[in-house]
């Protein structure tokens, strides 16, 4: 992959002098990231639960949350944390669902792509990259293919995600009967907005089908993702123009209730971007219990007043009382971030951060880099991923609380960025995501503050410089 800064996207590699200079002007009016402070004294409210039929009896909710509760041996962080969780998100906590976690592309491809060729009514695809290469070129001949069987197919795709794929590309969808959204064009004369907004960007990557499956995470569709993490690589720092290192990303396949609220996040998303009418199709189906995870779908734009992954993933850490495991690519935290993860470790919780040994945005590398000592300090474990691009975004929380979707922890994801994720509760499921958090830490180099203090002036300066920037990273 060609390395590019992340202001205000990365894969924007044209971009002359000039368009700098407007790109500055155009990035204005600044906003800020929500002061979340939970009221650790105050009792919190029942936490309410819904399932197939609707809410739950206070009964039923309180034997499930204790089960949770004891899946996580004992923690506290349900009771302290999904009160205020509830308050901001604004959707339910839903029971019965079936959440599967799927490691790298071509195991996620491979399940979406069989949930795509199984689809009776409608396939619903928001995405923020859809290369034309071998592997878009396969989802775009199964799309077609079920679309000349009747079913409904709409596709978002985000203009500047899809910037190098050509038109012909999305022509043939069109012409094949798919309904194809440009969100946000970049060209201000195809905006379908009041207002034309350049920076703001869909991150999503969504694919319901049939209004009983959803996948999302962060997971592209791009034929960087072919070879697996598997494959051997080397190398460390930003990658290189032609780089075939393997990317590492995770992804999440859920059935059961949660998925209508993935479904009414997609619509929303289709009705504000100015989208056709659609014809009357079963979104909503009648829910079935599938499994035992309980699970919350979580959306955030630049619209909202804040955004709600960032105020509830600050409320599960802050409400941690024995883990905090994070994994992410893109590590350009705030100071109420740094503060949650720091006090955290010195009140004696084990926090580890996964973060990239190699990246495809040098600029945000760096810029995470310059907080390293400052976490160290306080006793966060920091580990760099060796030999892959890490691309996943995941986090897990005294053995219960886990989120996993396309948010990264930066101040794009958190301020500029439309993104989605998922909140799933329960031993369960957690215990995948720390098979596969094992996996990597197996894989990465610790950096330790001693050797960290040694560092040369040659990163130095480069932190100092990408600091500069970390605020459209």
């Amino acid at each position: 992959m060609t390395l590019m800064p992340r202001f205000p996207w990365p894969r924007l590699r044209w971009m002359p002098a000039a368009g700098v200079v407007l790109l500055l002007f155009t990035l204005v009016g600044c906003k800020s990231l929500p002061r979340v402070v939970p009221d650790q004294q105050r009792r919190p409210p029942p936490v309410k639960l819904e399932g197939t039929q609707g809410p739950l009896s206070a009964e039923r909710s309180r034997a499930i949350l204790e089960r949770l509760r004891a899946e996580g041996q004992g923690t506290d962080v349900l009771s302290r944390h999904l009160a205020l969780e509830e308050a901001v998100v604004g959707s339910p906590l839903t029971a019965g669902n079936q959440a599967v976690l799927l490691e790298d592309g071509a195991a996620t491809y491979e399940a979406m792509l069989a949930a795509i060729a199984a689809a009776k009514d409608h396939i619903h695809l928001e995405t923020y990259i859809l290369d034309d290469d071998e592997v878009g070129q396969r989802f775009a001949d199964a799309l077609i293919a079920k679309r000349q069987q009747g079913v409904q197919v709409l596709l978002i795709h985000d203009s500047v995600g899809t910037l190098n794929t050509p038109v012909e590309f999305f022509q043939r969808l069109t012409d094949s009967g798919i309904q194809v959204l440009e969100f946000n064009p970049i060209n201000p004369a195809q905006t379908r907005q009041k207002e034309w907004v350049l920076n703001e960007r869909d991150h999503r990557k969504l694919l319901i089908v049939d209004g009983r499956v959803a996948f999302l995470g962060g997971i592209n569709i791009s034929g960087v993702y072919s070879s697996g993490s598997l494959a051997s690589a080397v190398g460390s720092g930003p990658a290189d123009s032609g780089d075939n290192t393997p990317w590492r990303d995770t992804h999440v396949q859920l059935r059961g209730p949660v998925v209508a609220e993935f479904q009414k996040l997609f619509l929303q998303t289709w009705a504000a971007q100015n989208g056709a009418p659609l014809a009357e199709r079963a979104y909503y189906p009648t829910p079935e219990r599938v499994g035992r995870d309980v699970v919350r779908a979580i959306g955030s734009s630049p619209q909202d007043a804040y955004s709600s992954i960032y105020a509830t993933l600050l409320s599960a850490i802050q409400s941690a009382e024995s883990t905090v495991y994070l994994t992410n690519a893109y590590f350009a935290p705030d100071p109420q971030l740094l503060a949650a993860l720091s006090d955290a470790a010195r009140r004696g919780v084990d926090v580890r951060l996964i973060l990239p040994g190699k990246t495809d945005s040098w600029l945000v590398f760096h810029a995470g880099r310059h907080y390293y000592t400052q976490l160290l300090r306080a006793g966060v474990k920091i580990y760099e991923r060796q030999g892959v691009i890490l691309h996943t975004k995941t986090g897990s929380i005294d053995g219960v609380w886990s989120t996993i979707g396309s948010t990264n922890l930066d101040w794009r994801s958190f301020l500029h960025n439309y993104e989605i994720n998922a909140v799933v509760l329960g031993g369960e499921f957690a215990s995948q995501l720390q098979r596969l958090f094992d996996a990597d830490l197996a894989a990465s180099r610790q950096v330790t503050l001693e050797a960290w203090r040694r560092r040369g002036v040659g990163p130095r300066v480069k932190e100092f410089f990408a600091r500069a920037w970390e605020y459209w990273l």
